[in-house]
């Protein structure tokens, strides 16, 4: 037997990583030496197969769990295989008998005695589950299809693409559903294209963006770690750059994160930038990225809990009013799905519920730093409605609220194959 090819092996190695340590599959393929050996072909496909698997986990399980007797027996090592296996039978192009046989290999590589398992059951998901993806993937190119139909081509769970069907509509869910599988598209802010020469980029109609076929010769040369370029999905940065447009002097920043859109409101603007975040890792890990980029001068972070903006006792750095507050609100995800696959298995309602009341929280406190005649910027990148203009309609509709306005119409982009994530934006202004 020759075993599993060097990127199946790369991927179960994650996926078992990402299994035991409850990790980020993304994270974990980033630490892996595996993935760092590969060809940039089969570095690809490894990818492919261990996000995929991650995010189709729940749909797989079912189908692999109905063609094995005793569902409980199956070691988790075993399980991870066949995940892997059957998401490349079910979703990728590979000739049948290749992923069958790979498939094999790769449970022989973990427990010899069960590959005449995988080989049966792999057999069987090829003959009988294939030919249901592919009729629901012929089925969403027409109109009569439903929301089973949704599941099957993206993997997500029912109740979840009913949610997002009933705000966004049915065909907005079927796109969605379509581009949840597949790889997300690369975006790139970078002032100086000569920069991106060796990476082949393409113009967007956002100055200073870029499209590129991948990041992995980007990473390797240095110049995204050193600040130089920001990888960011193209709708995030479209809101980047509506911020840096509308602020004239000071903005606040809440919910800064990892700090990739102060990065880019800053490289597009001149104001000075003071951003937050509740958590310190994050507000550290900021920090040596604007120390890195150069920007230290305009950029000041703070560990501040947002819900408490309108509190009376403010640090020094807050307790003032700024031009224009953009709110990046913590929330459930959904539009960036295909990009952090761990998020649809971790949703709940009530995990929804208390998204949505946090987001009010910090809208409303928010406000309270808006100077008069300023704007307050509120984005997700979710596509429910509960947690996007249901949450802005609230504060208007509120005593801290009653002081502001919708100067544009609200922005909502849905995941599509091929585009970008789904992000939604409302922009509002204080009466002078």
């Amino acid at each position: 037997m020759t075993g599993p090819a060097p990127a199946r092996a790369a991927a179960l190695a994650a996926c078992s990583d990402a299994r035991r340590r409850a990790g980020r599959i993304r994270d974990i393929i980033r630490t892996q030496s595996a993935f760092r050996e590969l060809s940039a072909p089969d570095a690809a496909l490894a990818t492919r197969l261990a996000v995929g698997a991650v995010a189709a986990r729940d749909l797989l399980d079912e189908m692999l769990f109905s063609l094995v007797k005793r569902p409980s027996s199956v070691e988790p090592r075993v399980l991870d295989c066949l995940r892997v296996s059957a998401f490349e039978l079910l979703f990728l192009e590979t000739p049948p008998e290749v992923a069958v046989s790979q498939g094999t290999e790769l449970v022989r590589s973990v427990r010899a005695r069960a590959a005449g398992l995988a080989n049966a059951v792999l057999r069987r998901v090829a003959a009988e589950q294939r030919t249901r993806i592919e009729a629901a993937r012929a089925r969403l190119s027409g109109s009569a299809f439903d929301i089973h139909d949704l599941r099957l081509v993206s993997g997500l769970p029912a109740w979840l693409l009913a949610r997002i069907a009933g705000d966004i509509g049915i065909e907005a869910a079927a796109l969605l559903a379509r581009s949840n599988l597949e790889p997300a598209p690369v975006y790139v802010f970078c002032e100086d294209a000569a920069a991106l020469a060796p990476f082949s980029p393409s113009a967007t109609d956002l100055a200073c963006v870029y499209k590129l076929d991948a990041l992995r010769e980007l990473y390797a040369s240095g110049i995204v770690q050193a600040g130089t370029v920001v990888a960011s999905d193209l709708a995030a940065q479209r809101i980047c750059a509506v911020v840096a447009d509308l602020c004239r002097a000071e903005l606040l920043e809440i919910g800064q994160g990892g700090a990739t859109k102060t990065l880019i409101i800053a490289r597009r603007g001149s104001m000075r930038i003071t951003a937050i975040d509740v958590h310190e890792s994050k507000v550290s890990s900021a920090r040596k990225r604007v120390i890195r980029a150069g920007l230290a001068d305009r950029v000041t972070g703070l560990v501040f809990d947002g819900t408490h903006l309108g509190d009376e006792r403010l640090p020094r750095e807050l307790d003032r009013s700024f031009d224009t507050v953009f709110l990046d609100a913590p929330c459930s995800g959904t539009g960036t799905m295909r990009r952090h696959p761990e998020i649809a298995s971790s949703l709940t309602l009530d995990k929804i519920e208390g998204l949505a009341a946090l987001q009010s929280s910090l809208l409303d406190a928010a406000s309270a730093r808006v100077a008069p005649g300023g704007h307050l910027i509120y984005a997700t990148c979710s596509v429910l409605a509960q947690e996007n203009a249901r949450v802005v309609d609230a504060f208007l509709a509120s005593e801290a609220g009653a002081s502001f306005s919708r100067v544009r119409d609200d922005s909502q982009t849905i995941p599509a194959p091929g585009s970008c994530d789904g992000h939604y934006c409302s922009v509002l202004a204080r009466s002078a």
